[in-house]
């Protein structure tokens, strides 16, 4: 082969390279354009598709249920009180406080009954209740800082109770008439010189429980309702209750506000209990009086408070000649009363827990008294355990204790 042909040879292999390479670098444009075409489309696609997500995500929050509000009760935790009272003045010192505190760090004492509304009815701090504030009813609040009060008692693990005085309240009363008791004249009804507001007023039952909301907010783990009934004067048989108390009877609507009371606060994650007179128990003159049933308040509250004082009782109570005298057996007298009472209700059904008041108080204005101390106190609360009981509340107006008839922690 000639030099001449052996340079087209060369040639041609170089063109045929050139020209792979050429083609080669067609088919890879080619086919990164085409597969970055492909990567774009599926990114918009998954865009797109994301969006539709979103939005249909976004627009079926419209059609889901309504879910129903948290209910805090299903969070309680019973305690088995062992309690002594407080006043909302004593709660606001921190000198008296600590003393207070100290007794339940020594002893079997683990919960405090803390006034948040008194028989005056001020409210002991600033609770956040229009009407409250319209009246000044927060202007003189004995505990300045309710929190500190709250973590104090949490730190001694003292189970916090906010005693709530209902239809005594004579300072709402008296700046609102509308709500008071009244005469057949239409003016105020007053016992003593002093006005109680109308159980039959719906209006009355939700400024109370309002109070008993503000309670529970701030931390107080069960609300106690005192004077959640009648006034006992004998001027009430011709008072002008309004025009319901031709329907329903005053154990009818003091039951009836029971129950209301208990709906609105058991969702709050608070027990709810009421103080009643220890003699409805066996009296149904008295129940009908101040309007107390004590079978059918038991259905709806977690616990039901009697006052069996020894000194309330007339002499020969239950067949105790002078129930002041005999502490130990007119309470065990009383509280087998009350479960014989309370067996009404079937087996199975709601029953609120029994825990009595007990004395820790000297009854000086009563004929057969004897001077109340650790013996006196300790012989009610062995009677309250031997009729099956295990809770109780002492009471002492001053606030100061027996503690000699306490047991040691």
């Amino acid at each position: 082969m000639g030099q001449k042909g052996f340079k087209f040879i060369i040639l041609g292999i170089f063109l045929g390279i050139l020209a792979i390479g050429i083609g080669g670098y067609s088919l890879h444009r080619s086919g990164y354009l085409n597969f970055k075409n492909n990567v774009e489309a599926n990114d918009k696609n998954a865009s797109d598709h994301t969006q539709d997500v979103k939005k249909s995500s976004i627009l079926s929050f419209e059609n889901y249920m309504p879910q129903p509000p948290i209910d805090y009760a299903a969070y309680l935790e019973p305690k088995k009180v062992k309690a002594i009272y407080v006043t909302g003045w004593k709660a606001g010192i921190p000198q008296y406080m600590d003393e207070l505190i100290e007794i339940a760090n020594t002893t079997e004492i683990n919960a405090m009954v803390i006034d948040v509304k008194s028989d005056d009815g001020y409210i002991t701090f600033d609770a956040d209740v229009p009407i409250a504030k319209e009246i000044g009813a927060t202007d003189r609040v004995g505990i300045k800082d309710i929190h500190e009060l709250m973590d104090q008692l949490r730190e001694n693990n003292i189970f916090p109770i906010a005693r709530i005085v209902a239809f005594k309240d004579p300072y709402l009363a008296e700046k609102r008439p509308d709500f008071a008791i009244k005469n057949q004249d239409g003016s105020i009804f007053r016992a003593k010189g002093i006005a109680w507001v109308n159980p039959y007023n719906k209006e009355v039952w939700d400024y109370v429980i309002d109070i008993a909301k503000e309670a529970a907010k701030v931390g107080f783990k069960e609300i106690q309702f005192d004077y959640i009934r009648f006034d006992t004067s004998a001027g009430m048989q011709s008072v002008d209750l309004g025009p319901l108390a031709e329907t329903k009877t005053k154990t009818e609507i003091i039951t009836e506000f029971t129950e209301y009371a208990v709906k609105e606060l058991k969702p709050l994650g608070v027990f709810v209990s009421a103080d009643v007179f220890g003699t409805i128990i066996t009296s149904k003159i008295d129940a009908d009086i101040v309007g107390q049933d004590y079978v059918e308040m038991a259905k709806h509250l977690d616990y039901i408070c009697p006052m069996v004082y020894p000194s309330h009782y007339a002499d020969g109570s239950l067949g105790i000649k002078y129930p002041d005298l005999q502490p130990y057996d007119i309470i065990l007298a009383a509280m087998k009363a009350s479960n014989e009472k309370l067996s009404a209700i079937p087996e199975g059904e709601h029953r609120a827990i029994v825990r009595p008041w007990l004395q820790d108080f000297t009854a000086t204005w009563i004929t057969h008294y004897q001077p109340y101390g650790p013996k006196q106190i300790r012989e009610q609360i062995q009677a309250t355990y031997d009729a099956g009981l295990e809770e109780w509340i002492l009471w002492s107006p001053s606030n100061r204790y027996s503690v000699g008839g306490l047991l040691s922690e």
